[in-house]
């Protein structure tokens, strides 16, 4: 089925019927497989420096098969120009009503300033108000002032919650300092 949305096209897919878009010539799908070497040049951009970042084909489809957990793209022209990837969370505040965190958005250097980042986040924020989420979080490395202008203007408040990560590479690191 097709259904109009602005002048924009959602075509239903995926695990649980849920939409993507197509907006131009730039699409928004689930990621599979045969993305994991496009995804990996796309996080090298987040961590250049990350030895251990590995994107493995078969957890894409194991991410695939859940009903929570959603890792996009956005392609144009058959290639992968952005991807994020999304978990959606029970919430006992709120009922049967999930909350979203959205992590590991990357976008090609040569894509940014293009419309390509406002395009995976604000079609993966339409996605997660379907889903009846009642907000979205999401996390940035504190060094990319890039990055939370963006997301500041695209409405999301840095001036609400602080977050504190704690990396498990730290853990072990106290526990055996050689």
């Amino acid at each position: 089925a097709i259904l109009v949305f602005s002048p924009v096209l959602l075509l239903l897919c995926g695990k649980t019927g849920h939409a993507a878009r197509r907006g131009g010539k730039m699409i928004l799908r689930e990621a599979n497989a045969a993305d994991a070497t496009a995804i990996a040049r796309l996080y090298r951009t987040l961590v250049p420096r990350d030895r251990n970042m590995r994107v493995d084909p078969e957890r894409i489809g194991h991410i695939a098969a859940d009903p929570n957990n959603f890792l996009f793209v956005a392609e144009a022209e058959g290639k992968v120009w952005a991807t994020a990837f999304v978990t959606l969370c029970m919430d006992p505040m709120y009922g049967a009503l999930p909350f979203a965190v959205l992590e590991n958005i990357a976008v090609d250097p040569a894509r940014r300033g293009s419309g390509c980042g406002r395009f995976i986040v604000e079609n993966i924020e339409a996605f997660c108000w379907r889903q009846g989420c009642t907000k979205i979080m999401l996390f940035s490395s504190v060094f990319r002032r890039a990055a939370h202008q963006f997301f500041s203007h695209l409405e999301f408040d840095d001036g609400k919650k602080v977050a504190f990560v704690k990396y498990r590479r730290k853990v072990f690191e106290a526990l055996d300092p050689d």
